[in-house]
């Protein structure tokens, strides 16, 4: 219990080409398509990581959050890091005390989640959510345990985030989870965020992911440098 990194989402120009990569790449197996993303004018595919979530987004009208990530960073990238709480109540605190703002609450059947403005935080769309029950991830639809496939990766064990100021981006972070900083990285109950320096000319943002498997392997997708580590996860 505490709080987990539980989904991490990429947003790209043409959804398919990126399914492919991670279908072959990380041998993950799509279990949804949430309709509900139309709202931002987005579709997706979502893959269970065992317990976590690995999204891909791509923009289906014009003026979407996504669209205009995409044309600020040159391409498919990072867009959002979402983190599971067992009680949204001193967030929503912390988030008053930082001024940090709100700009959407997603709810469903059992399931809430605070998205907060990225200026506010920097770095990624962040949402942080609480489920009625903690195993539960209800954003994955019904049925995604059975789609849960860890013959290559079985858990995702980091993100990695470009910032111009690393500390001060760590730090603010800091204050919304509620976990301390050293220096520029935040351990949580499960997962860690690592800030660093801006090094690739496309600005700040998520810029590589750390997942746990049984051999080690660097790769690219979606404009994401993919780490897979053997180490216990």
């Amino acid at each position: 219990m505490g709080v987990r990194l539980r989904q991490i989402a990429f947003v790209a120009e043409e959804l398919p080409s990126v399914e492919a990569v991670i279908e072959e790449s990380l041998g993950l197996s799509i279990c949804f398509r949430d309709p509900g993303v139309k709202v931002f004018g987005l579709e997706n595919a979502l893959y269970p990581v065992g317990e976590q979530l690995l999204e891909v987004v791509s923009p289906i009208q014009s003026g979407t959050a996504g669209g205009r990530l995409l044309e600020k960073r040159g391409g498919d990238g990072g867009y959002m890091v979402i983190f599971q709480v067992d009680d949204l109540g001193p967030v929503r605190q912390r988030l008053d005390g930082a001024g940090v703002r709100i700009v959407f609450e997603a709810v469903t059947d059992g399931v809430v989640g605070l998205h907060l403005h990225p200026s506010d935080i920097g770095g990624a769309i962040v949402s942080v959510d609480q489920t009625d029950e903690w195993e539960s991830w209800p954003w994955a639809g019904p049925n995604w345990r059975d789609h849960v496939d860890t013959s290559v990766v079985r858990a995702i064990s980091a993100v990695e985030i470009q910032a111009e100021d690393p500390e001060t981006m760590a730090n603010r972070w800091s204050e919304v989870l509620g976990y301390p900083a050293e220096r520029t990285t935040i351990v949580l109950d499960e997962g860690e965020i690592r800030f660093v320096e801006v090094t690739d000319g496309r600005g700040e943002g998520v810029s590589a992911v750390e997942f746990v498997g049984d051999q080690s392997e660097e790769l690219e997708i979606s404009g994401v440098r993919i780490l897979v580590t053997p180490k216990e996860g």
